[in-house]
């Protein structure tokens, strides 16, 4: 077995609420269809408080949601007003353009919340770039659940230990919560090509070199490959195969530069369809809107 990257996040403050942004780095794009990998908190939200990320657009790709903690509440462009809580999957497929929004239910505002999660962006395949938008909330006991040798591994998308998860993924791939007691050992999914370990909290010992939380460890191809926990741990286990290179600007993906162009375009100009009882938005970046509002550039 041979590690081919290990990778930490870019850690961002959002005003007291951290965002370790994993991928994409430079050193690595994606891992399989994954190109984007967002681990929130945890984070401690008073009563009042909370998060509030306004409507803004996404193609070429597929929204991942998967809580640890709190509760967070999406609404799309398509008319969706879905609640997720931990261990659900909250699967939003942008193909030719979806816009939605993430805010803090108004129960979990009044009395305040803690927060912990990943947010991932799976790139669609090309004969479904540019597919019908669709959105999938799947409850946490609809995930195939697979308990021995001291952890519990969810599906939640993909294929893995002989199951399948009923999230409708376009692409072959896996992607696995991980719940471990101290002295587990966990099975990297052997059929996939691109592989990668993501600890979330505690740590994870490969061929003698341990990995703490907030390391991402990507391996080679191919032959078994299994980690050990010296100490309870919760991990992600994802990958699959690649769809090829993918342009990645602000919320698009692409694997066409001029698409993206077009899509940015379709933004400025209001050609996004738009979620109901909302009325705000992100401009985009480096647009008048956003330079007038102070929205950052990048």
């Amino acid at each position: 077995m041979s590690v081919l990257h290990t990778l930490t996040g870019h850690v961002r403050d959002l005003g007291g609420f951290s965002v370790a942004r994993v991928l994409p780095q430079a050193a690595l794009r994606h891992v399989g269809p994954f190109v984007f990998f967002d681990h929130l908190g945890p984070a401690d939200f008073a009563p009042g408080q909370g998060i509030d990320v306004r409507p803004h657009p996404h193609i070429g790709l597929a929204t991942v949601t998967y809580l640890f903690e709190g509760s967070l509440g999406h609404r799309d462009s398509l008319g969706t007003v879905v609640d997720i809580a931990p261990g659900a999957v909250n699967w939003m497929t942008a193909g030719r353009g979806i816009v939605h929004s993430e805010r803090t239910p108004p129960g979990p505002r009044a009395t305040g919340q803690r927060m912990h999660g990943i947010q991932s962006w799976v790139a669609l395949p090309d004969d479904h770039a540019e597919a019908e938008p669709a959105f999938a909330h799947h409850p946490a006991d609809t995930l195939p659940s697979i308990t021995f040798g001291g952890a519990k591994r969810t599906l939640i998308a993909g294929t893995a230990f002989h199951a399948t998860s009923p999230v409708n993924a376009l692409s072959p791939m896996f992607y696995i919560d991980i719940e471990a007691e101290a002295g587990a050992s966990v099975a990297l999914p052997g059929e996939h090509e691109e592989r990668a370990v993501y600890v979330v909290s505690g740590a994870i010992e490969l061929h003698g070199t341990r990995y703490e939380r907030g390391t991402m460890v990507v391996v080679a191809p191919g032959g078994e490959v299994a980690l050990t926990t010296p100490e309870p741990t919760r991990a992600m286990l994802l990958g699959g195969a690649s769809v090829g290179p993918r342009h990645i600007e602000w919320n698009f993906v692409s694997g066409s530069r001029e698409r993206i162009e077009a899509a940015k375009a379709d933004w400025v100009a209001g050609r996004f369809p738009r979620v109901p009882g909302e009325h705000e938005f992100i401009p985009l970046p480096g647009s008048p809107a956003a330079v007038a509002e102070g929205t950052p550039t990048s």
